[in-house]
Formats: C-alpha cells, structure tokens, sequence
C-alpha cells in the first residue's frame, strides 16, 4: 500500500505543477494577482506531496519491500541499514525521484523566502521551476516509474552495486543533486527576466544567493566523489577526467563564473545579457550531465545503465529546454542592456577575464567529453580521450585564472591601474616566486608542475591575506581598529577571500600529489619487508599476512602490513579484497594512513597460482588530503558570502518599500 500512495503524490504533484506551470504565467502576463498568488500554495503543495513520494520509497527500501521491483534488483535483507537507506538513490528511478525532490524543494524556498520578490517575477520564476518539473514528472511516470509491483516477488533482492555501499557514495549523490538541480532556480530566474524584459541590480541580489547555494552543495559532492574514488576503487587516483566526473564540473565552471558576474550586475548594472546566459548555461550543463549519466550513450563506474528510449526522452527535454530558453535569449537580449561603463583595467574587466577563462575551460571539458560519441556517430571511427588531452587542455586556463584572480580582487570598480593594485601584492609576488624557486632548486628530476603549482598556491593563499590586510588597514591603524573592520567586514567579501585561498590549497594538494607521489608495485610474500620511497625520506612495509575476514554483507580476505619509518613503527594498514554474498561482485579496499603532509596507501590484490605470494600496490601521496580540505574551505567561503546580512537587510528593505507605497496608496 506504501508503494502505491507513492505513486499517487507523485501523480498528484505532476498536476499540481502543471497548474503551477500555467495559471501563475497567465496572472503575470495579465496582471491579475490572485492567479500569481497561486504560485505559492502550488510550490508548497507539490513539494509535501513529492517529499510524501520519496519517503515512501525510502520505506521500501527500509523495510525490504521486495514486492517492489526497484527494491527487489537494487537491495537485499543482509545490506547494512544505512545502504539500504542510500539504496534508494543508488540507481536509475530512485535517484530521478530524488532528482525531481530537490527541485520541487526548491521551488518551495522560492515560495517561502521570495516573499519581497515582486509578484509578477515570483509567480513567473515558480512557473518556470514547475515546468522544469513537469518535464521529468513525465519522464518518471512515463519511463522510469520507481513504484512497479512484482506479480511474484524474489525471497530476497539482487543487492546494490558493491561499489556504492560506502558511506563516500552516500552522501555524494544528495550533495551533487543539491548542485545540479539547484542551478535550475538561477535558471529560472533568468527565463523569467527575458519574460519580464527587466534586469537590473536587484534581480542580480536576488538570483545571487540561489546560485551560490548551488555552487556550494556541488562544491562539496565533487570532493566526496573525488575522495570516494580514491580510497574505494583501489587505483590511487582521485580524477580520471570520466565523463560523468567531467558532467559535474563544467556546471561547476559555468557556475562560478555566474557568480562573478551578477555581481557586475548588482555593483554596477553591466554584463547583464552575459549574467543571463551564463544562468541559462549553468543549468544547460546540469542537464547535459543528465543526459550523459542517463542515456546510455557512455560507459562509466559512475553511470546508470538505461534503454535507449530514457535517453531519447531526456534529450527531448534537453533540446525544448535549452532551444527554447536560448531563443527566448536571442529575442529579448535588447531588453538587457547594460548601463555601467567602465574601463579597460577595473574590477569589471578582471571580472570579464575570469568569466572567459572559466567558459572557455567548460567548453574544452565538453568537447573532450563528447568527441568520442560525435567521432563514432559522425566519422564512423571509435577513440578515446584521456586524462592526457584535458591535462593539457585544460591546465593553462586554469594556470591564468590563478594568476589573475588576487590581482581581479584588488582591482577598484569602473578604473584602476595595475601597478595601484599591485601595491600590496608586490611582496605576496616576491615571497610565491622564492617558494616556487625553493623547490625547484630541492626536488630532483620530477616535473614542473610541483615548483609552479606551490608557486600559484601561494600566490593566492598569500593573495587573498593581503586583500584582507589590505581591507581592514592591517598595519596602518591600531589593532583594535583593525579588529573592528574585520568584525564589520560584509560577510560575503570574506567568504571571497577563504573561497580563494580555498582554492589556493587545492591547486597545493593536486600539484604536489602529481609531482612527488611515489609507487611500488611487486608481489609480495608473508614476512618480506620491503621500501617504499618517498620525496623526504623511505618507508619501510612488511607483509605480516592475510586472513579471512567476514562483513555483514561480504567476505573478505584482509591483508596486514606494518609501516616503519627509520626503524621505527608508524602504522598498521590491512587492506581488503571483498566479495559480495548476493552480487558476487569483487571490490578492493585500499587501507590509508592519513597525515599531514603525506598519505601512506596501500592495496592488496589477487593472489599468485602458486598460493605463496600475493599483489601489493603501495604508494607515498603528498599532501592528498589538501586537494579535499581546500574544497572543504571553499564551500565555507560560500557559506560565509551566502550568511551575509545584506540579503537580509535588502529583503526588509523591500518590504518596506511595499509597505510604505500601500500606506500612500491608502491616503
């Protein structure tokens, strides 16, 4: 009975948000509030009635429904209660289910905190969001129902993917939906505006913090799929450019540089054409990584194994939703014309040179992603493209947005000067240079990447210190004056400047773990000790053996290994080789000794045909955790700039300017 009240909110919630699709545009258009008012109770409505869907299929999941064909292939009754949990985004149906949860969550946040949006922009940005939603409302009935009965339902289900029963891969799809679908509000403001024909500094305060939300939640479910790839595939390797890790990052990219430029909009009333189209890019990308993930068009650990005729109906959706949207552009772009000037050298064209770097650096993502469908489809000829082509691709646009971004920073809106600006930085440019210069002169034989990359690290951890010294007087007033401008610093100036040397750290990890990691990979035998080299000083691992443990859903065979360093004992790593009961699918556990400043990982594989010796990899990774720990840092600038009590203040303010205008009306 769970299923089926399941089926019918999601049903329900269709038709709400057909009506939420239609009635408030027509009020707006017209002009008659109670049908934009409407918008409200509808977003609200379909929202309880898709969280009412969702849960009843996390029930079936959690009671091991099995009657239930979704729970029957993608659970079991020995999965661990959190997987069983997790189950239920953990494939096709489920996680689409999950996919259209977010998006009515979000039109519900729209309903609930655009209260000082005017009435025709709200109802027309919830319309909007309810057409996104009716489109993979349809999509779900229609191809990918989550609540189809079995006539004769199994004992017990087929399991989950081994590979997704890890608490990494918990958390990561919820985060990276967060993302992805939260970026459909940003675009939904946009369609709206181009509707509306207005653009101006308020629609960008407004669509600000919506786009930053979405940045942050992708932010932070890239870094848990990152860090689940390193330590549950076995390989070492935290980014393998797959298609689906490239379909989160070009959002990511377009996101970002959405960011920047609403605030030329807000500040200055210019870019607004350009803001627009990035807005509607942004969530373009999000659904291209649908269609990729989806369509089955591509092969990837990462992908969901689907029919044709669900890629087909996802790329209908595509084509109407980023033709149409584009169109709808390409028409009213003159209604978006941009006020502000400015000059060559400002903040404004620092801005520009970031959004360009950040776009161009998307595309090239792109291409690289789907030339190898345009060459089998079109030229008839099948390749691959590999981690050599983005590295080399995509690297030096990067290189140059390190570059420039503390310079950006400290640049004045409207004009500057590039040696005004520099003035704090000259120092900061001295001490990255004598850095990156150091480990050149230390490290032997190893590539430039390591020198140049620390060099860039610190160019903008260092950077963002300076713009922060510089913006509370660091030095030329008092302490406690200083403290004063750092307390009342607007919050999102300094989540800027953490989100920038966020990004500094992680430039830090990944140079260094390319540059300096070292590998070992041998067949060892019980009690051999053998060396692993690192870049400062050898590790020593002894083989103490395997033994045969049993998990609540798997066996494994453990291996034990004794890490010394000088002789001296530093850690015990037991890494696994696990076989699922139901699935019979082999998965590798890698055992990690974290530091600081260096990983210690280590992976057992198969055993030799003798019996007597078994496949060891082990590797020195320094500064791994970095990479992670500057996304971290980087979605707390987020946090820190979404916080910021100007979007408080301007919501009140505009409450009272509705108020106030109502009491004139009145006399």
């Amino acid at each position: 009975m769970t299923a089926e009240l399941g089926h019918f909110s999601l049903v329900l919630a269709f038709m709400v948000a057909i009506v939420q699709m239609i009635v408030p545009m027509v009020g707006a258009q017209k002009g008659w509030r109670g049908w934009m008012d409407m918008a409200v109770p509808a977003a609200l409505s379909q929202f309880v009635l898709t969280l009412l869907s969702f849960l009843a299929l996390v029930w079936a999941f959690v009671s091991s429904d099995f009657s239930v064909a979704l729970v029957a292939e993608n659970s079991n009754s020995l999965k661990p209660m959190l997987y069983k949990i997790t189950g239920t985004w953990g494939n096709h149906e489920g996680s689409m289910l999950l996919w259209v949860f977010i998006l009515a969550l979000f039109g519900a946040m729209v309903a609930l905190f655009g209260r000082n949006l005017p009435h025709a922009l709200r109802a027309r940005v919830l319309a909007v969001q309810a057409a996104i939603g009716v489109a993979f409302y349809a999509f779900i009935l229609f191809t990918s129902n989550p609540f189809l009965r079995l006539t004769m339902p199994p004992l017990d289900g087929r399991g989950m993917n081994p590979l997704l029963q890890d608490p990494g891969l918990a958390f990561h799809p919820p985060f990276l939906y967060l993302g992805y679908v939260g970026l459909s509000t940003s675009f939904s403001f946009a369609v709206a505006a181009l509707i509306e024909g207005r653009v101006d500094a308020a629609w960008a305060r407004w669509v600000r913090p919506w786009t930053l939300a979405a940045w942050l939640f992708l932010t932070l479910g890239i870094a848990l799929g990152s860090w689940w790839a390193y330590y549950e595939l076995g390989w070492g390797g935290w980014w393998f450019w797959d298609p689906v890790e490239n379909a989160s990052f070009m959002p990511w990219l377009i996101a970002a540089a959405l960011l920047h430029s609403a605030i030329v909009v807000e500040k200055r009333e210019g870019l607004k054409a350009w803001t627009i189209l990035l807005a509607i890019l942004a969530f373009s990308f999000s659904l291209i990584g649908t269609f990729i993930v989806r369509s089955g068009v591509i092969t990837s650990v990462h992908a969901f194994a689907s029919d044709p005729s669900r890629g087909v109906f996802i790329l209908l959706i595509l084509a109407i939703a980023i033709g149409g949207s584009l169109t709808l552009f390409a028409l009213r772009a003159g209604a978006t014309q941009s006020k502000g000037v400015f000059a060559m050298v400002s903040r404004e064209s620092g801005i520009v040179l970031n959004n360009i770097l950040l776009v161009v650096a998307a595309f090239v993502v792109f291409v690289g992603t789907i030339w190898p469908l345009f060459s089998e489809v079109v030229l008839g000829r099948k390749l691959s493209v590999g981690a050599p082509f983005f590295d080399l691709a995509f690297t030096p646009f990067m290189v140059v947005v390190a570059m420039v971004l503390p310079i950006g920073a400290m640049l004045p809106w409207k004009r500057a000067t590039v040696s005004r600006a520099m003035g704090p930085l000259w120092g900061v440019l001295a001490l990255s240079v004598a850095l990156g210069g150091l480990v050149l002169v230390l490290q032997t034989g190893t590539p430039m990447i390591g020198p140049i990359g620390i060099a860039l690290a610190a160019w903008l951890i260092l950077g963002a210190g300076a713009d922060l010294a510089q913006r509370i007087r660091l030095g030329r007033q008092s302490p406690g004056d200083s403290l004063r401008r750092l307390v009342n610093l607007p919050r999102a100036d300094l989540g800027k400047m953490v989100a920038h040397a966020g990004l500094g750290i992680v430039i830090l990890g990944i140079s260094a773990i390319t540059a300096w990691q070292t590998e070992d990979i041998r067949v060892a035998r019980p009690g051999q000790t053998f060396d692993i080299p690192g870049p400062r000083s050898s590790y020593q691992l002894r083989f103490d053996g395997v033994r045969d443990v049993k998990g609540p859903n798997y066996n494994a065979i453990e291996g034990e290994f004794t890490v010394f360093q000088d002789g001296r004992e530093v850690a015990r790593l037991r890494p696994q080789k696990r076989v699922y009961t139901v699935s019979r699918q082999p998965t590798t556990e890698a055992a990690i000794r974290p530091g600081l400043f260096r990983d210690i990982y280590v992976v057992i594989g198969d055993p030799q045909k003798d019996g007597k010796g078994w496949a060891v990899r082990s590797y020195i990774k320094p500064f791994a955790d970095w990479i992670w720990a500057g996304a971290i840092i980087m979605a707390l600038g987020g946090l820190l700039s979404l916080s910021d009590r100007r979007y408080r203040v301007a919501a009140g303010a505009a409450r009272r300017r509705r108020a106030a205008a109502g009491a004139v009306a009145a006399e």
